[in-house]
């Protein structure tokens, strides 16, 4: 069970959660600030005091004071109104991981909001009730409104959700499962969709992902290194310590690991004439390493928005105080997704330089293409051809989001973070790392099988064993785009990952 407290939520626990392998409650300790904050709100509406999207309209026309017989519609309207994502919808995972954030965030006690909002959040995620969220509508300020106003608007009744396997109105579920539609009051609709959690809850998904293929990687460039009958030495300890970047550091010391006890290693390593290797192999530390310490800054960041609030107005009851400020401005995240997107194209990069030298018979020291009859066959040619144009897209995709911003709201909201654009991208640019990868391990290892009967570093032949689950040695020219997606498959599942944590 997930207690929500807003302080205290973890990106591991955010994945159980999006996969549903966890329930979920609201801590009691959450309940009293909540409280308060709600309290303060109905406190200003006594008072009469003009206060943004609670009094007033929103963006642009937030200098119009709403009567107070209207104020409930005005929730409800900017729900509806707000609703106007397109394209294909999110997946269940992306739509529970907003939506747990969403809660987490509420929970916090400055959104002014009652506990029964996050309450049916909550009752949604528990239920496995999934509002239909589409993927555009987004510019990550004023927050991911589009999105989260369609979550929003099942929450109020309207709409359709996903539920069990089924694309049905909200209405029926809701009766279904009898749990009762919100009655927004002041304050509400606005603390529901005023926020970074798509932004945020895409970019964990895309995060953790990565860490894997990351990881994957490590496990990769040492196959590919055995089968171009690489030297280790530039990964020895001494060579970091003078250059102490600590992704270098941990990337080195992983590669060292897997190399250990190598046969091939030991076949070359008098009478070699090669003074050094390519880069794509003798930088692996520095390059795999950079894209460790990218991975540091974007957990940092996407742990802190995880447990922040982003709404706005924000309500601190210990000063008595409702300010209108801009923690709904996703750019720190929008940023950190653009680097990461940079950093793992990087890694296809590197990753598609050692492929091209395995296949490259000028180079490589193995037939061409290791096919085995090679002009009768061509092995693994097109296969390359796939990874470049894997490549392309991801250097494509890199460009950085968070440059782009366009004014909206006539105006008034004239600098945007376009941070769904830049979880979106992330994505996707993971996606096409894996395929690189695991066309990568494909042919490392029929690289490696050239070599036999020696064996490889103890990390690299558990590695190898795992490939030719998924794909056989080539004894001829076959169909790859299964073996492909199944190394692919294997990869997010964390089979090659684990290898390099054991």
């Amino acid at each position: 069970m997930v207690k929500i407290t807003g302080a205290d939520l973890s990106l591991e626990t955010c994945v159980k959660v999006a996969s549903m392998e966890s329930q979920v409650i609201l801590d009691e300790s959450a309940r009293p600030g909540m409280r308060k904050s709600r309290d303060f709100i109905l406190d200003i509406l006594k008072s009469g005091e003009r206060v943004y999207g609670v009094t007033t309209g929103f963006g642009r026309l937030a200098e119009i004071l709403i009567p107070e017989k209207d104020r409930g519609d005005l929730q409800h309207n900017l729900i509806r109104s707000h609703s106007a994502g397109v394209g294909d919808p999110m997946n269940e995972s992306e739509v529970r991981i907003i939506m747990l954030l969403r809660a987490n965030s509420l929970a916090r006690g400055h959104s002014g909001c009652r506990e029964a909002i996050v309450e049916l959040l909550i009752d949604f995620l528990n239920q496995g009730i999934h509002p239909i969220v589409p993927q555009f509508g987004s510019v990550g300020a004023s927050g991911d409104l589009a999105p989260l106003a369609h979550i929003g608007l099942a929450l109020i009744g309207e709409g359709d959700v996903k539920y069990q396997g089924r694309t049905r109105p909200v209405a029926e579920v809701l009766e279904e499962t009898k749990l009762l539609p919100l009655s927004l009051k002041e304050k509400e609709g606005l603390a529901l969709i005023n926020g970074t959690q798509a932004t945020t809850g895409l970019g964990i998904l895309t995060f953790l992902g990565a860490q894997t293929a990351l990881d994957t990687a490590e496990v990769a460039g040492c196959m590919s290194l055995e089968a171009l009958k690489g030297t280790p030495d530039p990964f020895i300890e001494e060579v970091q310590a003078v250059r102490p970047h600590q992704g270098q550091i941990e990337s080195a010391a992983m590669l060292r690991r897997l190399l250990q006890n190598s046969e091939i290693r030991e076949s070359h390593r008098e009478n070699d004439s090669r003074v050094q290797d390519p880069y794509c192999l003798r930088c692996m530390p520095q390059v795999h390493g950079a894209t460790r310490n990218v991975m540091k800054y974007v957990q940092d960041v996407l742990q802190i928005e995880a447990n922040s609030t982003t709404d706005n107005p924000l309500v601190f009851t210990e000063i008595q105080s409702v300010v209108s400020a801009g923690n709904f401005h996703a750019q720190i995240v929008s940023q950190a997704l653009d680097f990461l997107c940079i950093s793992l194209t990087d890694l296809a990069a590197i990753s598609e330089r050692r492929i091209e030298r395995i296949l490259n018979p000028d180079v490589s020291g193995l037939p061409a293409f290791l096919a085995p009859r090679p002009g009768l066959e061509s092995g693994f040619m097109i296969v390359h051809v796939t990874a470049v144009d894997l490549l392309s897209e991801m250097r494509i995709l890199s460009h950085p989001a968070s440059v782009d911003s366009v004014p909206t709201s006539a105006g008034q909201e004239d600098h945007v973070s376009m941070g769904l654009a830049s979880a979106r991208k992330a994505s996707r640019v993971l996606k096409c790392l894996e395929y690189v990868l695991a066309i990568e391990l494909l042919v490392a290892a029929e690289g490696i099988q050239h070599h036999r009967p020696m064996k490889a570093g103890d990390g690299v032949e558990k590695a190898h064993t795992v490939v030719r689950r998924y794909a056989a040695a080539l004894k001829t020219d076959r169909v790859y785009s299964k073996e492909i997606e199944r190394l692919r498959e294997s990869i997010r599942n964390g089979e090659f990952a684990t290898i390099v944590s054991g």
